[in-house]
This record gives C-alpha cells, structure tokens and sequence, in this order.
C-alpha cells in the first residue's frame, strides 16, 4: 500500500480544479480507486531498471514519410466556385460550437 493513502480531501480537491461536482459515494469510490492506483505505481516504482535500455519503438522499422506534397491542388478554385457560401478564397459553413453555453 503507498506510504500515505490518498485523502478524500484531495480527490474532492482535485475534482474541484477540474470542475467536476462528485457525490458523496462517487467521492468515496474515487477515492479508493487513485489509492489503488498510486499503490501499483508504488510497486513498479520498486521494480530494478538500471540495466534496462530505455523502449522508444517495440519494432525495428524506421517510419517512412512521403514529401508533403498538396494533390490536385488546381482543383481549388472549381470547389470554391461550386460552395454554397465562401469568404476571402475560403469555404464558409455553419458554426458548430454554441458559446452561449458556457455563460
């Protein structure tokens, strides 16, 4: 078990920072699963990797990128001139996120 247990004051904390309101039951549930958590953490943290090199890539194989390249790219104007609504060469659509919300 980790050395000190996480306190229900600080999940209540934490969840308060990330303006998540809990209940009393989801308080007491969280709780007991992030000290579950670090107490696995603990016991890796146990765990001997001093002659352990670092793993970056579990395959040997080097990514291959193509040249960033833009394709059919003279087709621009043709889509341009067949959307419904453009402004300044660019494609105009709806909004999609309602800011009224957050207020």
């Amino acid at each position: 078990m980790a050395e000190e247990p996480i306190s229900r004051a600080e999940v209540e904390h934490v969840a308060e920072l990330a303006k998540l309101s809990l209940t009393d039951e989801q308080a007491s549930k969280f709780t007991s699963q992030l000290d579950e958590i670090i107490t696995m953490i603990d016991g890796l943290n146990e765990v001997n990797t001093d002659n352990v090199k670092p793993t970056t890539n579990m395959a040997d194989a080097t990514a291959i990128l193509r040249e960033d390249v833009a394709v059919n790219a003279h087709q621009k104007d043709a889509l341009i001139n067949e959307a419904p609504e453009t402004e300044d060469g660019f494609i105009k659509v709806p909004a999609i996120i309602d800011e009224s919300e957050d207020a």
